[in-house]
This record gives structure tokens, C-alpha cells and sequence, in this order.
């Protein structure tokens, strides 16, 4: 099955099974080979609010939906879990900030010259990581920070050639 129509029962079956007055829009699924991932936008903290009450506001608010959710939120997870055979994790989206509860950390084989061995121990030594593997971590996250548009425009051409790939002939047969 393309990796779309995948997706896409992944969001109509949340979107069936979520409770409809959890969140103030639709949530955001994300789906990987590992993972789903839910997050729902909460109401955005007044747009007046002083930086550090804002910040505590959305931390605030993320802790209060964690909690009062957390039962039907396992019981929704064990569900998608036992359908889809992924894990489940789950998040909310609130005044732009994005609050992970639960998340998988998924190990990753690598083989790395000496030249980006020592960018990483680099890293390490000036403590921006307790490891290597922090180090790598954080590498990753920079880059996906800064180059949002470039990855999202791949995405999406990886999205057409499932949907091209779909459509051609089944060379299993």
C-alpha cells in the first residue's frame, strides 16, 4: 500500500475515534515507518500576554490536557496500536509552540569519516552534547530547522513518486 493511502487511513481513523472537543481545529497526524504522531492545536494564550506569562500559559495548558486526557489518550493509543502496528505518540500545538508528551527515540545506524566523527566530538567537548549520539541528534534538529521549506518540497516530491509508483504496472505478478 503507497505510503498516502497509508496516511490517510491513519488520519480518518483518528479523526473518527478522537473526541470532537479536544482540540479547536484538526489534528496534525504524522506518520512514519515507527511512529504516529498526534498533534492538536489548543486555544493560542491572548496575543497581549506578557512573554513569561505566555509561556508558563501554554505550559499550563499543555499540562492540564495531558492529564485530564491521559486515560482515553492510552485507551486511543492501544487501539491505533493493535490496527496500525506502530506506536502512538501524542502532542499539542498552542500559541506556535509544539509540546510532545510521549515520543519514541528510535537508535539509527550510521557510518561517519573522521572529519564528521570530530564535528561531533566537537560538540560534545564544548558541552552542546553528552554524546555522540546527542550530538547527532542535535545536527539533525538544526538542520530541519533551517531548512523547513527544502524538506517540506521533498516530502511532497516523495509523496508524487508513491502515487506514480501506485499507478504503474505490478511487477510482483
Amino acid at each position: 500500500m503507497a505510503t498516502d493511502d497509508v496516511t490517510a487511513q491513519v488520519r480518518g481513523w483518528f479523526t473518527g475515534r478522537l473526541p470532537g472537543d479536544w482540540f479547536t481545529g484538526a489534528p496534525e497526524i504524522i506518520v512514519d515507518r515507527e511512529e504516529i504522531a498526534v498533534l492538536g492545536p489548543l486555544p493560542d494564550p491572548p496575543q497581549d500576554a506578557p512573554e513569561a506569562e505566555r509561556a508558563a500559559l501554554i505550559d499550563g495548558l499543555a499540562r492540564r490536557f495531558r492529564e485530564e486526557t491521559r486515560e482515553r489518550r492510552i485507551e486511543i493509543a492501544r487501539e491505533a496500536e493493535h490496527k496500525f502496528r506502530q506506536k502512538v505518540s501524542w502532542g499539542v500545538v498552542c500559541g506556535g509552540e509544539t509540546v510532545m508528551f510521549t515520543t519514541l527515540s528510535v537508535p539509527v545506524m550510521t557510518r561517519l569519516r573522521q572529519a564528521e566523527r570530530q564535528v561531533l566530538d566537537t560538540l560534545v567537548a564544548a558541552g552542546v552534547a553528552r554524546s555522540r549520539s546527542d550530538a547527532l541528534a542535535w545536527c539533525v534538529r538544526l538542520v530541519g530547522r533551517h531548512t523547513d521549506t527544502w524538506l517540506a518540497d521533498l516530502r511532497d516530491a516523495l509523496q508524487h513518486v508513491d502515487r506514480v509508483r501506485a499507478a504503474g504496472p505490478d511487477v510482483n505478478s
